[in-house]
């Protein structure tokens, strides 16, 4: 019972191990010099594959992933500061490949507009329901004077 137990211990943890992130960056892609490969590894870490979506670059396996790996240091190489390299990714794929998003131009409009739209539905609701307690519906009517008296005469009868 006991070996069982430990058999099965050991092939929980080998699973989870194989489970765990691996790096995606393969020997070749990596460059010589480390200052310039960690530069890589920073700006890859903020890209996003387009073909995962949700994942950097720099942990894709997807061949669109390695390409834009091997571009950026390309670019690193050639003398491109960090911003430059982010800024030629951007204007070669959209701003999209970004995961971090910019907070300028037309993404503070994105931004805004949730709030903005809370705002406003509060304030339409808000007046639809004012509107509604004060005014009086089709059906009913005020009683004139004389239908106010006869009213009165039945109710004391």
């Amino acid at each position: 019972m006991m070996t069982t137990l430990k058999t099965w211990g050991a092939a929980f943890f080998v699973a989870l191990m194989l489970a765990g992130p691996s790096a995606a960056v393969q020997p070749d892609e990596i460059l010589d010099d480390p200052v310039l490969e960690e530069r890589a590894r920073d700006i890859s870490k903020d890209l996003r594959c387009l073909v995962c979506r949700n994942e950097s670059i720099d942990d894709s396996n997807a061949q669109l992933a390695k390409d834009l790996r091997v571009l950026v240091r390309e670019r690193l190489v050639e003398g491109d500061n960090n911003d430059e390299v982010v800024d030629f990714v951007v204007d070669r794929y959209g701003e999209y490949v970004l995961l971090r998003p910019r907070t300028s131009g037309t993404n503070m409009v994105l931004y805004g507009a949730g709030p903005v739209m809370l705002i406003i539905a509060l304030i339409v609701g808000f007046g639809y329901t004012r509107r509604r307690s004060t005014a009086r519906s089709p059906t009913e009517r005020t009683l004139s004077d004389e239908e106010e008296a006869r009213l009165q005469e039945i109710l004391k009868e």
